[in-house]
């Protein structure tokens, strides 16, 4: 029989479709372009064909904007927000509106277009990861933007447009509702219950191991109890910490290591799926205004990896749930099972 089961934190609910169920063959994988040499932006050699880069670790000897480098950062050819100008509040009757203000950065994580992030070394990945915490904390000086959002979209149906492996970070003027969401959920459940409802949740994933995927001793990967997506993994730092930029040096190669677990899992779990992963951190610390006054205490920080193997339709849109033909618990056992 379906299931019901309810987002703890944000009050969502989840069909479990059990008499769906899928298995990982049941899903048929789409394959990923990987663009020519003289047509990709991103492939080392063709550094002019992107706008002047904003950041790079490269080879000492190297110069900006040319090759010798392992990740490097442009600002996207087309933003979605722009960097330059003022927001202009304003009503217009009933309405608001603000100029589009933001920053959308692309974060080159190779120079080689068939080297996706899980076959980087732990170390080539723990690169990208600083190279996130590096942007996100010189993007925070800005007081006009409250959040900023790190991401990757892999494959044409988790929304890229380029197959040369890369993230992306959008710096915006607003808190998203979406965050605000989790924000209030972990503000209510702290101020009820006086303790965090994320280390809840690490503590009840790590004591049931049902829905364990892989643990070292900085981060947790698991299966959500109410996942919106097949084979969908959530990775939490132990630490508490409501910043993904507060990461401390030590933590960023154990996060890598656990990122690149989870990925080669679900790599071969589901031949190479296209998905997103978003970094869900808290919003700027001057954008608070005494509201978010625990934050430090009940959010913490975490990343969601969100297969695209099941199309999001007309009930997902008009209701706000989701259906998973495919249980955590089921999807975490086959991922357990993998050798990496």
């Amino acid at each position: 029989m379906p299931e019901l089961r309810k987002d703890p934190v944000v009050g969502r609910w989840v069909i479990i479709a059990t008499e769906r169920g899928k298995r990982p063959s049941d899903f048929i994988p789409q394959p990923v372009d990987v663009p020519e040499q003289a047509k990709n932006p991103f492939a080392e050699g063709n550094e002019h064909m992107t706008p002047p880069e904003i950041f790079a670790f490269r080879d000492p000897k190297s110069k900006a904007n040319a090759s010798g480098w392992q990740v490097r950062v442009v600002p996207n050819k087309f933003p979605a927000l722009r960097i330059e100008g003022e927001l202009d509040k304003e009503g217009q009757g009933m309405y608001d509106k603000m100029n589009g203000i933001g920053a959308h950065e692309v974060i080159i994580e190779t120079p080689n277009p068939s080297l996706q992030l899980e076959q980087q070394t732990v170390e080539g990945i723990g690169r990208v990861i600083e190279t996130y915490k590096i942007r996100v904390t010189d993007l925070l000086r800005d007081p006009r933007f409250r959040f900023i959002l790190v991401f990757k979209n892999f494959g044409k149906q988790a929304g890229a447009t380029i197959g040369h492996p890369h993230s992306q970070l959008i710096a915006m003027p607003v808190t998203p509702k979406r965050m605000k969401e989790k924000l209030v959920g972990a503000m209510q459940y702290y101020a009820y219950k006086d303790r965090s409802l994320y280390e809840d949740i690490l503590k009840q994933e790590i004591k049931e191991g049902t829905r364990l995927v892989y643990e070292n001793a900085g981060f947790v990967a698991f299966c959500p109890f109410a996942s919106r997506f097949p084979f969908e993994v959530t990775i939490m730092p132990r630490r508490q910490s409501a910043y993904f930029q507060e990461i401390h040096p030590d933590e960023i190669l154990l996060l890598a290591d656990c990122l690149k677990v989870s990925l080669t899992k679900l790599a071969k779990a589901l031949n190479q799926p296209q998905y997103n992963f978003l970094v869900s951190t808290g919003p700027a610390r001057y954008a608070h205004h005494g509201y978010w006054s625990t934050i430090d205490q009940d959010f913490r920080w975490h990343i969601e990896i969100l297969p695209r193997l099941t199309l999001i339709a007309g009930f997902e849109v008009g209701t706000g749930f989701y259906i998973n033909p495919t249980p955590p618990e089921e999807a975490a056992k086959y991922l357990r099972e993998i050798l990496v």
